[in-house]
């Protein structure tokens, strides 16, 4: 395929870029990622879920994962706080009976004092004084969290040397911000990974839907770096980079 050929694709890439919910099926067999995590987040969140325990997930995406673990829908809450996500959530969350409120992790939530029993987290913001108000005394809150240094060879090969956005997501600054807000640290885990690519297409779909990590990315900005990639991917068969998780478990005793 010749570059003409292949700007075209990319462009068209480009335009495809549109999340609905969290999902990356576009990409599927194009990409791999924590496929080699050291834990299994919905086997860490199904050890404190019981049917009569009040459950928030925050910042749910469409509702993917939280429907998938079975919860009663009585017993359940969501929150969204990007709106064409949680348009989504209002449509396929509200009417099977499950509370939804369109919030952003980062900030006061609309529930009660000690509403909750268990409540998620998964690559997305949150306040750990609004965790330990949330939380009935002994209510555990699990997240797992995308690091700092997450796709930092990526980053650098489309755009260059930038800042870190998000310096404090590590695993020590969470849980010292936990413990200052009163939750008691049961478990914590961080883990450095591969993120592979096997096509130039793929790696700009991912970049366009990460505006965060990928900051003023297009196409036509960066055609010079992404030609680079895909001699890279000529010459090795894959584009590789590191993704940053970490997963921390914390509880209210009082």
């Amino acid at each position: 395929m010749n570059r003409t050929e292949l700007y075209r694709q990319w462009l068209r890439e480009e335009d495809a870029a549109r999340m609905k919910g969290w999902d990356f099926s576009h990409l599927r067999g194009r990409y791999e990622e924590e496929q080699d995590l050291p834990w299994d987040y919905e086997q860490v969140v199904r050890a404190f879920l019981q049917p009569d325990k009040e459950l928030l997930d925050m910042d749910t995406g469409g509702g993917e994962f939280l429907l998938s673990l079975g919860h009663p829908h009585d017993k359940t809450s969501a929150t969204e706080g990007w709106l064409p996500n949680a348009d989504l959530c209002r449509r396929r969350l509200v009417p099977l009976g499950i509370r939804f409120e369109q919030a952003d992790g980062g900030g006061p939530m609309p529930f009660a004092d000690g509403a909750f029993d268990l409540i998620l987290n998964r690559h997305g913001s949150y306040d750990p004084a609004e965790i330990f108000r949330l939380l009935r005394p002994g209510g555990v809150f699990v997240t797992e969290q995308v690091g700092a240094h997450n796709d930092r060879e990526l980053v650098k090969l489309l755009l260059g040397e930038l800042p870190l956005p998000f310096p404090r997501q590590t695993l020590a600054c969470a849980a010292a911000d936990a413990q200052i807000a009163g939750l008691r640290v049961r478990h914590g885990e961080e883990a450095f990974r591969s993120i592979r690519f096997w096509d130039v297409g793929a790696l700009v779909w991912f970049a366009r839907v990460l505006p965060w990590e990928f900051p003023g990315f297009s196409v036509d900005v960066c055609r010079k770096q992404l030609y680079c990639a895909q001699e890279i991917l000529d010459r090795d068969g894959v584009i590789e980079g590191t993704i940053h998780r970490y997963l921390l478990v914390v509880q209210k005793d009082k």
